[in-house]
């Protein structure tokens, strides 16, 4: 059994976070700002099914991607070179989470980026915590990310690709942008291959949250993000 939390009631400490399914903490409360912001704080997220009460988890080990640790690989980097794209922040986040929700993924039957969460991080970034990066070509959106920015700690939540490498496009311009700014991690949640082929790593939850405390602690990059990612030198 998990706690169940009533609006008011705080998160249980991490430590009672089970076993198997890895990271499950406790379900119920809301999805107001106040809450998720507190949850983020804490090295907590949300993830559910549509039809689920709300899920709340902190896996241990965690999936993380220090922006130093970045892997560029050379097909990636030639990507970059093209000058066929534009990578634009905080311009469309409607539409980048939209676009999120309905790409389909292997081995999923659906989504969990249920028209609730959508609405909630929507709020979010109109208070200046939730971020889009953007790729584009011709005017048209075809890749993208969103995620939360506290202080200097960025927790990626999605993104999706309707071109080749879009997604990837951004997250290396969204890397470039963190380190440039001063941020030292970015929570990538679950371990993926795709994620361990970029760089990121799994490191213990008393770690993660080390990280966060400090991290969390610095001035934060208020409001939206400049609207253009600056062209790169790639080389």
């Amino acid at each position: 059994m998990i706690p169940w939390l009533e609006n008011a009631e705080r998160f249980p400490p991490l430590e009672l976070a089970l076993r198997e399914p890895n990271g499950l903490l406790c379900a119920g409360g809301d999805l107001t700002p106040q809450r998720l912001v507190t949850a983020y704080l804490k090295g907590i997220f949300p993830w559910y099914s549509p039809g689920e009460p709300i899920l709340w988890w902190s896996p241990d080990p965690r999936m993380v991607l220090f922006p130093a640790e970045f892997r560029l690989s050379r097909s990636l980097r030639k990507t970059l070179r093209n000058k066929d794209y534009r990578v634009r922040l905080d311009t469309r986040f409607k539409a980048v989470i939209e676009a999120c929700a309905r790409t389909k993924r292997k081995d999923q039957a659906g989504t969990w980026i249920a028209p609730e969460i959508q609405a909630a991080y929507i709020k979010l970034h109109e208070l200046g915590y939730a971020h889009s990066v953007e790729t584009w070509v011709d005017d048209r959106l075809v890749g993208g990310l969103y995620g939360i920015a506290i202080g200097k700690m960025f927790y990626g939540e999605s993104m999706f690709a309707h071109a080749t490498d879009a997604s990837k496009i951004a997250l290396a311009h969204l890397v470039r942008f963190l380190a440039d700014n001063g941020f030292g991690l970015i929570d990538c949640q679950m371990n993926t291959a795709h994620l361990a082929s970029l760089g990121a790593r799994e490191i213990p939850r008393t770690e993660f949250t080390d990280h966060l405390r400090r991290l969390t602690a610095t001035p934060p990059l208020c409001g939206r993000w400049a609207a253009d990612a600056a062209t790169r030198d790639w080389n």
